[in-house]
């Protein structure tokens, strides 16, 4: 049984995050294509970044060409160009290509001052990241001295974009006690060689001094850095510190130190950063090249204005379950908030046949989005032609001498459509953005393929009203191109069926980073409500329009909305009625980022028993928000919800603590078919914080270099005084997640297949006489419920640890109780026997069992040092007087001799007599 659970996590885990990839990269004849690096709104215009993009990536291209031994390169590369750069004849307006596709990002620092390159990472060893952070600072070549060259580190970056891979050095713990009894700086290889020193700055000065112990970890004080050679013979690692002129490959197994406690061990099982690679589907699907690959291919692209058609289906059965005026609630949403200024719109119904209902015309006031409002359907017939719609817009883009290439349409419909295949190669080379909108529960996947293969996004909505996904789905189709401080963003989306009660009461928060254009829409399905809402001094608002035919109210604030908790209460007339609110605002001013929530799922397709992980990330620009309350509402085909908790703790589906991604396994299936995910996230004084400390995934900051056995330091890296700066008001955003399409689930109940969730957090520390560790609790299926034991296994030796797990010495758990997943465990234990005559120290790991008798996957490895590790010698600093001993008392079976050499350093060694009754038994 044990060997079967374990398959079946592996198996799990091959799955996971397959398919949910926002990039439009490919591989072909070894070289990456369709490459994007766009540069943000936000960036000063300065033609040299543009000029420095492509010198970047010419080198980067060579690097890797030589680091990954002559298999890939950089075949073409786009860059996005804002619209509010200058125009030139250089330049083209984009297709498929748009932030949202972005590999790399050049934009502003998360925080002033601090220009770090890192790779947006928050999935599993082995997966794609999301995307790479350049600064225009780092760009133009202005932080060389602390980062090195740029081509050698958007390799490093690529490596975590692309391969999943994770830095091989760990600044929570530089440094760590080797089984050469020696205190080493974590890093890959080893045989990078280099100075262990403590630089003290203050007052715009410096010095290098030797490093000091600490006393609680006995390892070296925070000041102490490792300083590199400049000149080495040492060619690994570029996840190290690609930096080093000699470093030109990645760490491979007969190199590679898998006793550093760098980040890389932890999350990818202690294999080497080139076995990663070369199990990717990129290495899998390549063979080394003879001659070398010609430089890259730039295409210049800047944003322009949208230009977009809705393509609406009438056909009979949208006479059904109210969906056309659902469908006209959510259009004239789209219209008069989501819908960008500036831009043009068009708009075509289709049934067996299509027909244009506006030709296009700019945005620039309500005069325009009302004429379109007009053109709205109001009755449903005839059959369901796909093709003839899509076909009809591409002409709406050709009457206004518009080419299809780079333009939206935005397709809704309810029905199976056997001919929308027919067309699907047209809307293909078109070079269109095919958005669609599947409404209830028939649809051909012809469809979905339309918006897969243009890069569009897929959403879907139930007949269940009072869920709110149609509304919900407009509104997540905002311009992907469009400054995030003018995007309309979502505060509040709630409904209800009001059967006990004919109230709909709530409040909705309006912060300081939005407050333009706030809008309030209120539906309903059979009479209008009574509408109370109350500013944040109380003052009642009344001025709502009533559309009494679409069953909609609708206001919009003047101006700035107040900063402060709005509230709201809706009266329903007659019984069992369904009622809906949607809020909705833009930034309250263009200097200051909005406080963001972008939500996704790790795979559009998924079969039972896998688990699908909803991942949400809280934003302001590209600052994290740790701390906040984040929900996601899970919506089955059927309109069955389930409401999911998602954490931000670095345990169970969460990558990283803090790094403000909020993730969580889902497994409460029931039924097959499409799943909608839709986010909520709320914040607050003390329990929303915005993060200041370094982000993970990135290239290595240089302290300085060791010429000629002299420190040339670097001037440290800018810090700031705490971790984290509070948010000083609440704040709330809802947001859709995307879809998901779950096939082989099972009648209720489901057969128990889900593992515990593998423990990723446990640390351990020496205290007194015993072993204190403490982790994270897993559940009994992944990270929900309660594991039924624990299994914890010691060993002298982590490699041994790791793969004979089985064999290694068994720690008495008896009265070790597990908690509820995601609580805070404790254990401690007395070791009661050591094997070795020079152990130095133990490692620790874990397994979880379940009622059912499945494994978790092996934890990560906890170390205690037994006994205090060899420092570099100090000779200028003088032996401590005294002598301070620290050893662990140990039980063996038989005897123990403890010898105690004394030294400026105690060394302390065990030797175990052995017993006549046979070797010491497991713990």
């Amino acid at each position: 049984m044990m060997g079967f659970s374990r398959g079946i996590v592996f198996l799990l885990l091959l799955y996971l995050l397959q398919g949910s990839d926002t990039s439009l990269v490919k591989l072909n004849e070894n070289g990456y294509e369709d490459i994007i690096i766009a540069i943000d709104p936000a960036v000063s215009e300065d033609v040299t970044i543009i000029d420095q993009i492509k010198d970047m990536v010419t080198k980067a291209s060579a690097y890797l060409f030589e680091a990954t031994e002559k298999r890939f390169f950089f075949k073409n590369v786009s860059i996005l160009i804002p619209e509010n750069w200058t125009n030139s004849d250089q330049y083209r307006r984009p297709k498929q290509e748009s932030y949202k596709h972005a590999d790399i990002k050049v934009a502003p620092p998360a925080l002033q001052g601090r220009d770090e390159p890192y790779t947006r990472q928050f999935t599993k060893c082995g997966k794609k990241a999301e995307y790479i952070h350049f600064t225009p600072d780092f760009v133009l070549g202005r932080k060389q001295k602390e980062y090195g060259d740029s081509g050698r580190l958007l390799v490093h970056e690529w490596a975590h974009l692309r391969w999943g891979v994770f830095d091989e050095y760990n600044e929570d713990q530089p440094f760590y006690s080797a089984s050469s009894k020696k205190i080493e700086a974590t890093r890959c290889s080893t045989g990078i060689k280099g100075m262990n020193k403590a630089q003290v700055c203050q007052g715009g000065s410096c010095i290098t001094r030797n490093c000091r112990r600490n006393s609680t970890t006995q390892l070296y004080e925070k000041d102490c850095q490792f300083f590199p050679d400049k000149v080495q013979t040492e060619k690994s690692s570029i996840m190290f510190m690609q930096s080093i002129d000699s470093v030109t490959e990645f760490c491979k197994k007969e190199n590679h130190n898998r006793e550093a406690p760098t980040l890389h061990n932890q999350k990818c099982d202690y294999r080497s950063t080139w076995e990663v690679i070369s199990n990717s589907e990129d290495f899998k699907n390549s063979t080394p090249m003879e001659m070398p690959p010609s430089p890259p291919f730039f295409s210049l692209l800047r944003i322009s204005e949208r230009i977009v058609c809705l393509v609406l289906d009438v056909s009979g059965s949208m006479g059904s379950y109210d969906r056309l005026n659902r469908m006209n609630q959510a259009a004239k949403f789209f219209l008069q908030q989501i819908l960008e200024s500036r831009s043009w719109a068009g708009m075509v119904h289709f049934h067996s046949s299509a027909t244009v209902k506006s030709e296009l015309i700019q945005i620039n006031s309500d005069v325009e989005r009302n004429q379109l409002l007009e053109t709205l359907p109001t009755s449903a017939s005839g059959g369901t032609s796909i093709c003839s719609g899509i076909r009809t817009a591409f002409q709406v883009f050709k009457n206004k001498g518009y080419q299809t290439g780079g333009n939206d349409i935005l397709l809704l419909s309810d029905g199976e459509d056997s001919t929308a295949k027919d067309c699907l190669d047209e809307v293909k080379d078109s070079g269109a953005v095919v958005h669609f909108i599947a409404l209830g529960k028939a649809f051909d996947q012809s469809i979905s393929n339309m918006a897969n293969v243009t890069g569009g996004k897929q959403l879907f909505a139930t007949d269940e009203a009072q869920n709110n996904g149609l509304i919900d789905a407009f509104g997540a189709l905002a311009s992907e191109n469009a400054d995030v401080t003018e995007k309309s963003l979502q505060l509040e989306s709630k409904g209800a069926v009001l059967t006990n009660s004919r109230w709909l009461n709530d409040t909705v928060v309006i912060d300081s980073t939005v407050g333009k254009d706030t809008y309030f829409l209120v539906t309903w399905s059979q009479q209008a409500p009574a509408i109370h809402l109350r500013d944040p001094k109380g003052t009642q608002i009344t001025n709502f329009t009533i559309d009494t035919a679409s069953k909609m109210a609708y206001l919009t604030i003047p101006g700035i909305a107040e900063v402060g908790v709005w509230t709201y209460n809706l009266e329903a007339k007659v019984d069992s009625e369904i009622l809906t609110i949607t809020v909705t605002s833009r930034a309250s001013r263009p200097s200051v980022p909005p406080i963001i929530v972008n939500a996704k799922v790790n795979t559009d397709t998924n079969s039972f028993p896998s688990p699908m992980i909803v991942y949400a990330e809280v934003l302001q620009g590209y600052t994290p928000i740790i701390g906040a309350r984040v929900t996601a509402t899970i919506e089955s085909n059927s309109g069955k919800t389930e409401e999911l908790v998602l954490l931000d703790n670095g345990a169970g589906a969460d990558a990283f603590k803090d790094d403000g991604v909020y993730s969580r396994y889902f497994t409460a299936y029931s039924d097959n078919g499409r799943y909608s995910v839709k986010v909520r996230a709320d914040g607050g004084t003390n329990s929303a914080r915005r993060s200041s400390r370094h982000p993970s995934s990135r290239a290595a900051y240089i302290p300085g270099w060791v010429v000629d056995g002299e420190i040339q330091g670097n001037p440290p890296r800018p810090e700031t005084t705490e971790d984290t700066q509070p948010v000083l008001e609440n704040f709330s955003r809802t947001a859709s997640g995307g879809a998901f399409v779950m096939s082989k689930v099972p009648a209720l109940p489901l057969p128990d297949q889900y593992p515990p969730n593998q423990i990723t957090d446990l640390q351990a520390t020496l205290d007194g006489e015993k072993i204190s560790l403490t982790w994270t609790a897993p559940g009994d299926d992944f990270d929900v419920g309660r594991v039924q034991q624990y299994i914890i296994r010691t060993s002298e030796n982590i490699i041994d640890l790791r793969d004979n797990f089985n064999k290694s010495l068994q720690v008495n758990t008896t009265h070790l109780i597990p908690k509820e997943a995601n609580s805070k465990e404790t254990f401690a234990f007395k070791p009661e026997t050591i094997s070795g005559e020079n152990a130095t120290y133990i490692f620790i790991a874990i397994e979880s069992v379940d009622k059912s008798n499945l494994h978790s996957g092996l934890s990560n490895i906890a170390q205690v040092a037994l006994f205090t590790p060899q420092a570099d010698p100090v000779p200028e600093e003088s032996p401590q007087s005294g002598v301070s001993i620290t050893t662990i008392v140990l039980s063996v079976v038989g005897a123990v001799v403890l010898v105690c050499i004394i030294v400026s350093t105690t060394v302390c060694i065990l030797k175990r007599k052995r017993s006549s009754s046979g070797p010491a038994t497991t713990f």
